[in-house]
């Protein structure tokens, strides 16, 4: 954790149902250290690192067969569309159109291969990829033939009902003027996908007694994947995933056909039933590498739920309260769910009141051992701080501070002195990146040093620390420099060599 972008938002707020959090994904920049601060999309990835990245995937590749091969496309394409994804957040076109065609390039010759024929996660974001790039219609026909390929499959194949679900949620956001027609079509493919006949295309609206018919079958199944003795095993993985995709898609039809508080009683309901089968001792998402248990199930339920009340206070007139109470006991549950802590620190920024959101903070930071309450804490402080230096200042010029600033000077500091603290804290180039640019900020060069030398202490091997002490402390550079060839971290090009070259 040496870079900001778990505090951006991205397409979150635009596409609440189908954004790619690409933070949890491993995605990243290869090749080159970005200065704290900047944001992630500014600048494009590094070719050299690219290269690598390229030649590891065609290296590694033939070594590996079955699901291993499967996920090893699957994380080789979400990479290619990590970088599509960088161009339209900066609306950089001429880059789009090369980056999109390759990208598509790369889908298409992975699902070439045999074994990769009935690999849905595949299709699934390779059809993503197309909507991404606005080519709807296209994407539509993939999505439509992935799904006439996998059959009947009645909600039993996880990966069938996750690719229907993509599909009805990326119709349901298209466009405000046209949602109606695109609600139609969500329905359809949930519909479709509860029905024991193969897939069809879209034809025309859905008859009632089509939806009555398909939520009888979303209820069954629903029944049986929570009914199943397995469902506490935590080595049970197809039926847990199996659970996942069907609530969620349930979740959904409920909202398209009834309303939002159908969906919220679907995971109401799912929430009370595995509630009881939860053992204190459950890992959540930090154990990610661990098969998913009953923990992280409720954890994926309870990202759908927040997605949708999300997306339907965007569309809708609705009350906040629902929305913050459901962030609150989520984030009680599952306090290192990054996602979950951006959409609370957004919807509290809201609000006039700090003392709730500081209270609510205080209490979770001292029962969890995740670090990322005490780093929300930190941003949603200097998130205040911000918008107050905003109201002071008029033009660049000092007005009269109406709100005494100092305060939030001295909370944020004691919130990072009390994170550094804590086990995992000192071991986060993170938060000590963060804290040596808070205190540069205020200007005090003297405390800055000596937190820095108090981060290499803790974290001798993160470069980015040196990066920043040299951006920050421009005279210091000779010390830095003989510092990291102490620790043996690679220095580029020795400072005797670049003056020569300045001299040339």
């Amino acid at each position: 954790m040496d870079e900001n972008s778990i505090f951006d938002n991205g397409l979150y707020d635009e596409q609440p149902l189908t954004f790619l959090n690409l933070s949890f994904s491993g995605v990243s920049c290869v090749g080159r250290m970005d200065q704290l601060g900047c944001r992630r999309w500014t600048r494009g990835h590094g070719r050299e690192g690219e290269e690598f990245i390229r030649n590891i995937f065609h290296l590694v590749m033939p070594l590996f067969s079955g699901r291993e091969r499967s996920q090893l496309c699957s994380s080789w394409l979400r990479y290619e569309i990590a970088k599509v994804i960088w161009c339209l957040h900066t609306k950089n076109k001429k880059r789009l159109k090369s980056r999109g065609k390759n990208c598509k390039k790369l889908a298409k010759n992975l699902l070439k291969e045999p074994e990769n024929c009935n690999n849905f996660c595949l299709w699934k974001q390779y059809a993503h990829l197309e909507w991404l790039l606005g080519n709807t219609e296209d994407a539509r026909k993939v999505f439509d033939t992935a799904l006439s390929t996998a059959g009947s499959g009645e909600l039993k194949d996880p990966e069938v009902c996750e690719l229907s679900l993509l599909y009805a949620e990326l119709e349901l956001e298209l466009a405000p003027d046209t949602r109606v027609a695109t609600a139609a079509r969500a329905v359809h493919i949930l519909t479709r996908l509860a029905e024991s006949s193969p897939y069809g295309p879209y034809t025309g609206q859905v008859l009632a007694i089509h939806i009555l018919k398909a939520r009888k079958a979303y209820e069954h199944a629903l029944q049986d994947c929570l009914c199943e003795g397995r469902v506490s095993d935590p080595a049970a993985t197809a039926s847990l995933d199996r659970l996942v995709s069907v609530v969620k898609c349930f979740m959904l039809f409920q909202y398209l056909t009834i309303g939002i508080d159908a969906a919220v009683q679907i995971y109401e309901q799912v929430f009370a039933k595995l509630k009881g089968a939860l053992s204190p001792e459950d890992p959540g998402l930090e154990a990610s590498a661990c098969p998913p248990s009953v923990s992280s199930v409720l954890e994926a339920v309870t990202l759908m739920h927040t997605s949708l009340l999300r997306f339907h206070m965007k569309v809708s007139v609705y009350p906040l309260a629902p929305l913050r109470q459901a962030l609150s006991e989520a984030l009680s549950l599952y306090p290192g769910n990054q996602v979950l802590w951006r959409s609370y620190v957004q919807l509290q920024s809201k609000s006039h009141s700090a003392s709730k959101t500081r209270r609510f903070f205080g209490a979770i930071t001292r029962s969890a051992a995740p670090l990322e309450p005490w780093l929300f804490a930190i941003e949603a402080e200097k998130m205040r701080k911000q918008l107050v230096e905003t109201v002071q200042r008029v033009d660049g010029r000092e007005v009269y501070a109406t709100i005494p600033e100092t305060g939030l000077t001295h909370r944020i500091r004691a919130l990072f002195e009390n994170a550094i603290r804590s086990e995992h804290g000192s071991q986060c180039p993170l938060l000590w990146r963060m804290y040596l640019r808070f205190l540069v900020s205020l200007g005090n060069k003297d405390r800055s040093k000596g937190v820095f030398y108090k981060a290499l202490q803790s974290c001798p091997w993160a470069k980015a620390l040196y990066m920043d002490a040299v951006e920050y402390f421009p005279d210091e550079m000779q010390e830095i420099l003989d510092l990291m060839t102490e620790k043996e971290l690679r220095v580029r090009l020795p400072l005797e060599e670049l003056e020569l070259l300045l001299e040339d």
